[in-house]
């Protein structure tokens, strides 16, 4: 089940690196993509950085709307995420060409996608500069929710099912996938 996440607790969904699928609404249309590049950067409030090509369908609306929704799909979901990945949304209608399932999310101004495991609502802050020169966009997250089998009290879950395990793009269509958590103390 989608529960809320603290907002000074929402940046480990992404913490260990796991692709994101970014959707983005602009003008009565919506993307979704994936990125390999989404990394957390400041805790409270919830600070990231995500790589979007300066070509990307999902980045001119996210640019045009100020916001974004970052993504963890799981590895049930690695078909979409390649699907996702590697066409355009502005030759395809993604959502339909591989079946994405959209999560209703009234405060989210883009869709959420069913099946993920953390969710956040991000707006783009102003740093044209990084944009401009390595396709580098700073968000800060506004709100968050994971999927309660994953995570629970902030914290990714230690008995995770091996199908809501989360991948890592390594290249070339190659991912890995989350294995086994273990603790230092």
């Amino acid at each position: 089940m989608r529960v809320p996440v603290e907002l000074k607790k929402s940046w480990r969904l992404f913490n260990h690196g796991p692709v994101t699928l970014v959707s983005a609404a602009a003008d009565g249309a919506a993307n979704v993509m994936a990125a390999a590049w989404v990394t957390p950067l400041d805790f409270d409030p919830p600070k990231l950085t995500v790589v979007l090509a300066a070509d990307a369908y999902t980045r001119e609306l996210a640019v045009r709307a100020g916001t974004l929704v970052l993504q963890v799909p799981t590895v049930s979901m690695l078909s979409i995420v390649e699907g996702v990945g590697t066409t355009s949304g502005r030759d395809v209608d993604k959502w339909s060409r591989f079946a994405i399932e959209r999560e209703d999310e009234p405060s989210a101004p883009a869709p959420l996608v069913r099946g993920c495991v953390g969710w956040m609502v991000a707006r783009l802050l102003d740093e044209p500069h990084l944009a401009e020169a390595y396709d580098l966009f700073v968000v800060e997250g506004i709100a968050a929710w994971a999927d309660d089998r994953v995570y629970r009290d902030g914290r990714l879950r230690d008995d995770v099912p091996p199908e809501l395990r989360t991948v890592h793009h390594v290249a070339g269509g190659v991912y890995v996938v989350d294995g086994e958590i273990v603790k230092a103390r």
